[in-house]
């Protein structure tokens, strides 16, 4: 004797219901608290442009670390704003620079309680505000001044180095050079430094949604970054990409922009073998409150819906400026 053959009906659901049969859940360890501290700060100073984003003293930084200790947070991304650049980006690797003395009073303050995360990427300490270092290159009677790939490796190991020692557990490599996984990876393990964990931004796309961004650094940047970031029209070299970094020793990939991109990143995610990163950008967090100061959106709803989504799409981290928000919203 079959079942009767009834319509599909839709079930008046409760919110404890909705709950229960949730099939994707925001859980606080798996966001990362992105933040920035400037050298030479004696207190927060509010970005413009990102309502609610500061950039952090030495102390504050401290103390924000402590939040994302006490809010059950994965993680904290350190970025570091020097008071001085120059063309090599000296100030990366030096002990001495904002962002690895920012690195060891952090790890010093929580420990292991939390995970350190420290941007790898020349572009806050170059003062041209490329992602590498520069060279000349002429072709056809021109010169002009492109990044030198090799050379920028040779900058990441020292920068990575010098990270390692001031004990940052992830290093977030986001500057898209060719090779950079394998060549930080190698000077990590000569140097016995083989459980520091390697981020790669593997698909990182040449995108508008950076802006705020850099504000947040005081970029310098001239021109732009389309001749080593992804072509936001193309998936199939973001795939390639992923699998080279996995093959070089990426301990986890990372997807750059996040709402965009989540048909990038469900891909990812469906072939990468270690676990998948997004980055909720500084251009998604500013509509997003640019949005709700007119009061044309419910910001914590369209917040959370955003998230939402970002890890229905298959990421496994998420890296935003709401992180502290949602971890008090989800209680």
């Amino acid at each position: 004797m079959g079942y009767p053959v009834q319509r599909p009906r839709r079930l008046r659901q409760t919110p404890a219901l909705r709950r229960l049969v949730a099939q994707t859940r925001l859980d606080p360890a798996g966001l990362i608290l992105p933040v920035f501290v400037r050298e030479g700060a004696t207190e927060p100073i509010p970005i413009t442009s990102m309502p609610g984003v500061r950039q952090h003293s030495m102390v504050s930084l401290v103390q924000e670390a402590r939040r994302v200790v006490a809010a059950g947070l994965g993680g904290i991304m350190i970025f570091g704003v020097p008071a001085r650049r120059d063309a090599v980006g000296s100030g990366a690797d030096d002990p001495d620079g904002i962002l690895n003395q920012a690195l060891a009073r952090v790890r010093d303050a929580v420990g292991d309680e939390t995970v350190v995360m420290a941007d790898l990427c020349l572009d806050e300490f170059t003062d041209h505000g490329h992602c590498g270092v520069l060279s000349e290159r002429t072709r056809g009677g021109r010169t002009d001044l492109v990044v030198d790939n090799d050379a920028t490796l040779e900058r990441y190991a020292a920068m990575g180095l010098a990270q390692a020692r001031a004990g940052a557990h992830v290093l977030g490599l986001s500057g898209m050079m060719d090779g950079q996984v394998g060549h930080v990876r190698a000077a990590l393990d000569d140097a016995g430094y083989a459980d520091v964990v390697l981020l790669a931004y593997a698909a990182k796309y040449a995108s508008g949604f950076y802006g705020p961004f850099r504000e947040a650094v005081e970029s310098t940047l001239t021109g732009d970054r389309t001749t080593y970031q992804q072509d936001p029209a193309n998936l199939t070299e973001s795939l390639r990409e992923v699998a080279l970094d996995v093959a070089e020793g990426a301990d986890l990939v990372m997807v750059k922009p996040a709402l965009p991109y989540l048909d990038v990143l469900r891909a990812v995610a469906e072939v990468s073998p270690v676990p998948v990163s997004a980055y909720q950008v500084s251009g998604e967090y500013a509509q997003i409150e640019a949005a709700a100061a007119q009061g044309w959106i419910d910001r914590d709803r369209v917040m959370l819906e955003s998230l939402t989504s970002i890890r229905r799409a298959g990421a496994g981290q998420i890296l935003t400026y709401y992180a502290l928000r949602v971890a008090d919203l989800l209680g």
